[in-house]
């Protein structure tokens, strides 16, 4: 894991969204998720790894979008998965 990520001029998303439901796609499969993630290149929320479908990294590897955010209270880190790289996103994101 590094702390590199050379992705960055594709982010897109910057502010999170006013209201956020779920994962959109165990909401639309009738699924659940464990935590949430942001695609930080067009803003679509998914699921994280450790959930059932897993479908920010889908999302990711499928829109070749590969940074995401997590949505959990208190954390604050973004994830570069073409990088493998865990991110600090008080380096470019507004709350």
């Amino acid at each position: 894991m590094t702390t590199t990520c050379t992705h960055l001029d594709q982010i897109d998303v910057t502010e999170l969204p006013d209201r956020i439901l779920g994962c959109e796609e165990c909401l639309k499969a009738g699924g659940h998720w464990v935590h949430l993630r942001v695609c930080l290149s067009c803003g679509k929320i998914g699921c994280c790894d450790s959930s059932p479908n897993r479908h920010a990294t889908k999302h990711a590897g499928e829109a070749d979008h590969p940074i995401v955010r997590s949505l959990e209270p208190g954390e604050d880190w973004c994830w570069c998965y073409e990088d493998q790289a865990r991110l600090r996103r008080r380096l470019w994101l507004s709350d």
